[in-house]
């Protein structure tokens, strides 16, 4: 009887995707964006700091993830959310995403930053990826607590207008001046450089 021959198998692991976002704040002209890159086994817990510290935020308020019917945060039995919030640190982009090719992530209640994160590619090579990489972006986040999308665009008008009547008042708050043109893509790079993944 001849005797089966035994092959190996290799099995291979297939590198996690990489997905190239962009994030861009909704409500706002001309538009605040950034352009980054994480791979898809991030949990959605430190996608959130990810996209902070590429748009510029400060942190400090309260978030979320909605993608597709399913919100994504930091849930607290003392404030139970409805639609039910499930926890961010348990899921992973690709997971969370299942498919979809954009969501949303909202930042700070109050002002209600909401920002469309589209997925414009899918990459299924290895990268090597050691922290987030931001690749391009627009625009100067808005100072924290300004008022949202409405306060913010008041207070261009009266840091802008030396005549305005609370344009030095506007002008003190801010810390002296404010470019909303800037963006230093060294900047956001370095602040991403510190997540390691």
């Amino acid at each position: 009887m001849a005797q089966a021959r035994k092959t190996a198998l290799r099995v291979v692991k297939a590198p996690a995707p990489v997905y190239q976002l962009r994030v861009e704040l909704q409500h706002i002209k001309p538009a605040i964006w950034r352009q980054i890159l994480v791979p898809g086994s991030i949990k959605l817990s430190k996608l959130h700091v990810v996209l902070l510290l590429a748009m510029g935020w400060d942190g400090g308020h309260a978030h979320e993830f909605i993608i597709g019917d399913t919100n994504y945060g930091d849930p607290s039995p003392d404030w139970p959310s409805d639609p039910p919030m499930l926890n961010e640190t348990k899921v992973t982009l690709t997971k969370a995403l299942g498919g979809l090719k954009s969501f949303t992530y909202l930042y700070d209640y109050g002002d209600n930053w909401q920002h469309k994160v589209k997925v414009e590619k899918v990459l299924n090579i290895d990268l090597g990826l050691t922290s987030p990489l931001c690749l391009a972006g627009r625009n100067a986040c808005p100072p924290e607590d300004v008022g949202g999308a409405p306060g913010y665009s008041e207070f261009l008008e009266a840091i802008n207008d030396p005549t305005h009547e609370e344009h030095q008042q506007m002008i003190d708050w801010c810390g002296g001046s404010f470019d909303s043109d800037a963006f230093d893509l060294d900047a956001a790079s370095q602040r991403l450089f510190e997540i390691k993944l």
